[in-house]
């Protein structure tokens, strides 16, 4: 750890303190199980945040991490929550980046979103398992304002997102309501997705997206 990082830590307690405070018992709160930035806006401190039954010390970091060629000085993430977020074990919200939760959103183990990327979360948002997501990432399962047709129909209902185990997004994505990602899948760069796909050990990507390539496996370096 170097002294930039050893001093961000030193300063972002406070902020860390007050968040597991809020939503843990105090015998867990003081295990700090969760790390937040001194550089992330806690905007909304509601609902409800689940952790594994057996918990570490910052095995939940929000807003710290490092991408070069983003200033993660003058990054500022968002914690805008008033539904339910569940960790099912160590997980990683880079610098910059911001959540906004009204309905469930659930991250699998060994979860890592790098950095100023977003997740708008009205209905169900679902991550398997060792999911990688690059920077500048946009992931709704809303529109947020209602289409109704003459009958006063609703035309643009929420639908939920599921990401299966394995599975890296890469930067620039967007995923729209009912977006379903396979697992061990890589979905490139720039990619939109608004629909179910299938298979497992591929690529997928363009716009509209298909499937890229087939029999491709990835792993995470970290």
């Amino acid at each position: 750890m170097t002294v930039s990082d050893f001093w961000n830590v030193l300063c972002s307690l406070p902020k860390t303190l007050r968040f597991n405070l809020h939503y843990f018992p105090l015998k867990t709160a003081l295990k700090l199980p969760v790390f937040v930035s001194r550089r992330t806006y806690l905007r909304e401190l509601h609902g409800e945040v689940m952790l594994p039954e057996r918990v570490e010390t910052a095995m939940v970091k929000i807003g710290f991490g490092d991408v070069g060629h983003y200033d993660r000085k003058r990054s500022r993430g968002i914690w805008q929550v008033s539904g339910k977020v569940t960790f099912h074990g160590k997980a990683g919200i880079g610098h910059g980046s911001k959540l906004s939760v009204r309905g469930n959103l659930s991250f699998g183990e060994n979860f890592n979103m790098t950095a100023e990327s977003t997740i708008v979360c009205a209905d169900s948002i679902t991550f398997g398992n060792d999911c990688l997501l690059g920077w500048d990432i946009l992931v709704m399962d809303t529109d947020e304002h209602p289409l109704y047709d003459k009958a006063g129909n609703r035309l643009n209902p929420n639908r939920p997102i599921v990401v299966g185990n394995h599975v890296w997004i890469g930067c620039k994505c967007v995923l729209l309501k009912g977006a379903e990602v396979p697992d061990n899948t890589v979905v490139a760069a720039g990619t939109l997705l608004k629909s179910a796909f299938e298979g497992e050990d591929q690529v997928i990507g363009g716009n509209p997206p298909a499937v890229l390539k087939r029999d491709v496996r990835w792993e995470h370096h970290s």
